[in-house]
């Protein structure tokens, strides 16, 4: 049975989690980080000594990185299902994992975090518009692929959807101005109608700080 360490609603877990439901794999959550702590504690520092969720122990075989642990299991358990075995095909999926992580990430969090994660008297507007001028910007890469074809790593969903298909929740369920992305929003509907994903990565994460600390907690036990 595989371990995962970490909070339900991270969504670096999700990633990981979402993974797993598409594959039906058994596992066994722990929760660490964020209002449940335990980042410092010598087990976990054990698993992943940068003390960051999500960690993995799969029978002794250890993985820290949340998209690192997506194309273990993937490449493990998922051949042909999440992870291609053509090379190519593999890393045409990759490459959106990798551009998730290196381009969309570093823009969007600005926007959740402020919005969510801050109080409402030290939310910085200036800077949330900014970054989610920034955030329309860059959808509009995905934009172009998707209205080429049905997933982001070919004709077939796969591990290249998951990292970003798990922001998008968050994306489309904030109060901010959009612009119309019609691909994104149509994949976005494909995923929602995906069992795995409303079970692991349609987290509600409610208007404020107080909300998101609420749902976190009442989330403790779903496994």
């Amino acid at each position: 049975m595989l371990e995962i360490w970490g909070r339900r609603n991270s969504s670096n877990v999700m990633s990981v989690m979402w993974t797993v439901g598409e594959l039906g794999l058994d596992y066994r959550r722990i929760n660490v980080g964020g209002s449940f702590g335990g980042n410092d504690d010598p087990d976990f520092r054990a698993l992943n000594p940068n003390g960051l969720v999500p960690a993995l122990n799969d029978g002794g075989r250890v993985l820290w990185e949340s998209n690192t642990i997506v194309r273990y299991l993937a490449g493990e358990y998922g051949i042909d299902k999440l992870c291609p075995s053509d090379p190519y095909r593999r890393a045409l999926a990759e490459q959106w994992m990798d551009w998730t992580k290196t381009v969309f990430y570093p823009v969007f969090i600005p926007v959740f975090f402020g919005l969510i994660r801050t109080p409402v008297e030290r939310r910085d507007a200036g800077a949330i518009e900014r970054a989610t001028e920034a955030t329309a910007n860059a959808l509009a890469i995905p934009e172009a692929q998707l209205a080429r074809q049905d997933w982001l790593g070919g004709d077939a969903f796969g591990m290249g959807d998951i990292p970003l298909g798990v922001m998008l929740y968050r994306y489309f369920n904030l109060a901010i101005e959009r612009p119309v992305l019609p691909a994104v929003e149509e994949w976005y509907g494909r995923l929602c109608e995906r069992p795995a994903y409303r079970k692991h990565a349609m987290i509600p994460f409610g208007d404020s700080l107080e909300d998101w600390l609420r749902l976190e907690a009442e989330g403790a036990d779903i496994q």
